[in-house]
């Protein structure tokens, strides 16, 4: 059975990633727009791990089959702009070809719906009704060239509709004035064109790493952490860059490295930005973060007036929470973030597009923004733990935290519990701690945030033992 995650489906390829899954799925899909008598068409894309284009092509020509027509970026690209594509054309769905930021072996779907959202619980539990509901024989194809003879496959190739809209919401003058230069890190990705063309447009020196298509990523994790980016640290030191930026597989998650070599993390991203589009740009509005997410965010809410809401992990929430809100920003302590006025979705171009003009009006660096804040709100200390795990521990761990309820005893009083997604300690002095499992890789992870970074390993050792997992 296909089953849907927080960032969609995903599976080892030649294991449950393949072409008989691939078109079971794209039957779904065409089921249910016919059952909900929308427009019969639907857009798709796709990065560049192993069988990505392939797959794409198999979907479409199921699709096709089913009187769906298809319109398919003919080249790999940015899942951005997939949502960028659905949303200005009101389509009701999108689907998008990757794995985001998965190991190799893997690959996936992420499907979206109107306005270009991330499909939300109930969308994708529909989406695996449908799937259960179709039998092998039921699916069909339509042979690629006919389809397109026919007109229910069209290629098309929309990257300039998507830059040129980011260009028109970033300060393009601020950053040529500015004379910056920026490394940049595709991850062997797609993101690679986007970013030299917004940088290049704005009179930026540009140098780039891990730019060839490498579908094993060079052997790494397309994940942009501490320990992938090292090449992008060495990148921006040697060449005396302002900023390093680098884009997971599928270019939705960013990662950054500052003027000083030093990897941000993605909650420190977050954080710059929401207090430089409220304090410089004079944006008004709150704050949208997940429950893993820094509470640095509400210390910045809180200091301009606003606030920061906290959801479940997985975008969706996200940008649900945003567009009933009216928030300036929201995001994810995994790299994941949108800006309102955007897409609804991660993208880590037009994040990293706005990191480079902040930069520039600022006339400041990273690293100078950042402790300006931390002068401002104060210091705030995470540590972050993952853990693999057997079936027989995760059905003990949830036994022990979900259904009995119990938490380890702690040094610290704490003010209230949530099961909103895993379970979270609140602290009454304004720590945390999150143990809960991934809804796209199998661990458990643990996330801990104190005013003091040795209360923070603290509270994570005690849990890790509490829980056995050591």
């Amino acid at each position: 059975m296909i089953k849907f995650g927080t960032g969609g489906w995903r599976a080892v390829i030649g294991d449950e990633f393949t072409k008989a899954n691939i078109q079971l799925l794209a039957k779904a899909m065409a089921d249910k727009m016919k059952a909900e008598g929308v427009e019969k068409k639907i857009v798709l894309g796709y990065d560049r791990r192993f069988l990505s284009k392939e797959a794409m092509q198999w979907a479409a020509e199921t699709l096709a089959a089913e009187g769906v027509k298809a319109l398919l970026v003919n080249k790999s690209a940015p899942t951005p702009l997939i949502m960028f594509y659905t949303m200005i054309h009101n389509f009701d769905y999108g689907m998008m070809i990757t794995a985001s930021h998965n190991p190799a072996t893997y690959n996936g779907i992420k499907v979206f719906t109107k306005g270009g959202r991330d499909a939300d619980e109930q969308q994708t539990a529909d989406i695996e009704r449908y799937i259960a509901a179709v039998k092998p024989e039921d699916v069909k194809e339509m042979d690629y060239a006919a389809a397109k003879e026919a007109g229910l496959i069209e290629e098309i190739y929309p990257l300039n509709d998507y830059l040129d809209n980011i260009i028109a919401n970033v300060d393009m003058e601020a950053i040529k004035k500015a004379g910056l230069r920026v490394a940049i890190d595709p991850m062997y990705g797609v993101s690679e064109t986007s970013l030299k063309t917004i940088l290049l447009t704005a009179r930026c020196d540009v140098y780039t790493i891990h730019d060839r298509h490498d579908t094993l990523f060079g052997g790494k994790l397309p994940a942009p952490n501490a320990s992938t980016l090292r090449g992008l640290q060495n990148c921006v030191l040697d060449n005396g860059c302002d900023i390093g930026l680098a884009t997971d597989g599928d270019a939705d998650r960013i990662g950054v490295i500052d003027d000083t070599g030093r990897f941000l993390h993605p909650n420190d991203i977050l954080v710059l930005l929401y207090y430089y589009l409220v304090k410089f740009k004079g944006w008004s509005g709150p704050v949208v973060r997940n429950l893993c997410t820094t509470h640095m965010l509400d210390k910045v809410a809180e200091r301009f007036g606003e606030k920061c809401y906290e959801v479940p992990v997985g975008f969706k929430w996200v940008s649900a929470k945003m567009a009933e809100t009216g928030a300036v920003i929201g995001g994810e302590s995994s790299g994941g973030l949108t800006v309102k006025g955007h897409i609804s979705g991660k993208d880590g171009v037009y994040a990293a597009a706005l990191l480079v003009e902040m930069i520039a009006v600022t006339g400041k660096k990273l690293s100078q923004i950042y402790k300006d804040i931390e002068e401002e709100c104060g210091q705030i200390f995470m540590e972050e733990r993952d853990y693999h795990f057997s079936q027989e521990k995760k059905e003990e761990i949830t036994g022990i935290l979900m259904e009995e309820k119990k938490v380890p005893v702690m040094p610290f009083e704490i003010d209230h519990i949530s099961y909103m997604d895993g379970c979270k300690v609140y602290f009454k002095n304004g720590g945390w701690v999150v143990a809960r499992f991934s809804g796209t890789e199998p661990l458990l992870r643990i996330f801990c945030e104190m005013p003091d970074a040795e209360q923070a390993k603290t509270v994570s050792e005690i849990y890790e033992n509490f829980l056995g997992l050591k």
